[in-house]
């Protein structure tokens, strides 16, 4: 009987190393790129509504201009919005690229379908991967709105002109980029793209206006960072 039980233990531990091996050797000559965001949550805190910005992150193929969500909030991606299906003005680029094309329908050969949704993230720091091909190279973006920041340049009620900020918008979602080539250990830093506004069903981006205070700090420190995976049984990253 004990023989059997050890035979038995052998087998397994046998078993557990051949696992970890063959996932060792399958994460020799992968990379991953993990986008780094620190949230500064007392400008989160002073806004309307002290809640978390909705953002989206995705890759652009500087070559074939192929797109990638690399992540998205929840409430953007299904259109949650308290009984409106969609609110365009919140993320306009991101909802312009991965929602509709310029017939107003989805681009699938374009856009292939989202990698990674999930809630809103509440604590201070968030990262989130994607795997890419080894040495590749890419465009990074990162569309950010805090609702409820309103300032004299972006009130809630504008009453000279006699308009209402209906979404509670507040500032205009902000843009950012990185050129990201994909060598292992490599560490790059986002630069502020400008400001993106949906108008009449269409998308402008232009550039930071000084009507902008708040909104560009409230992600304040933003990277991303080119590694190799860990071991992982189930690696979500993985596309």
């Amino acid at each position: 009987m004990k023989k059997k039980l050890l035979w038995g233990g052998i087998s397994i531990a046998g078993l557990v190393i051949i696992v970890l091996g063959w996932e060792f050797i399958n994460t020799l000559g992968r990379t991953q790129l993990q986008i780094n965001i620190h949230q500064n949550k007392e400008l989160i805190y002073l806004s309307t509504f002290a809640e978390p910005p909705q953002f989206a992150i995705w890759l652009e193929d500087p070559e074939t201009h192929r797109l990638m969500t690399v992540f998205v909030t929840h409430r953007v991606a299904v259109g949650d919005w308290e009984g409106k299906a969609n609110v365009p003005v919140a993320l306009p680029r991101w909802f312009e690229l991965f929602k509709v094309n310029k017939h107003g329908e989805a681009d699938a050969e374009k856009v292939p379908p989202l990698v990674v949704t999930g809630a809103t993230p509440k604590d201070d720091y968030f990262s989130v991967r994607a795997e890419v091909k080894p040495g590749s190279k890419w465009i990074c973006w990162v569309e950010m709105n805090l609702a409820g920041d309103f300032n004299d340049a972006f009130p809630q009620e504008d009453i000279q002109n006699f308009k209402v900020d209906e979404f509670s918008n507040g500032q205009p979602a902000l843009l950012y980029w990185a050129e990201v080539k994909a060598e292992e250990g490599r560490v790059f830093d986002f630069e502020l793209a400008g400001k993106s506004i949906w108008d009449n069903g269409k998308t402008r981006v232009e550039s930071v206006s000084e009507g902008i205070t708040t909104a560009q700090s409230v992600f304040d420190e933003m990277n991303i960072e080119v590694i190799q995976p860990k071991p992982k049984l189930i690696d979500r990253n993985r596309m």
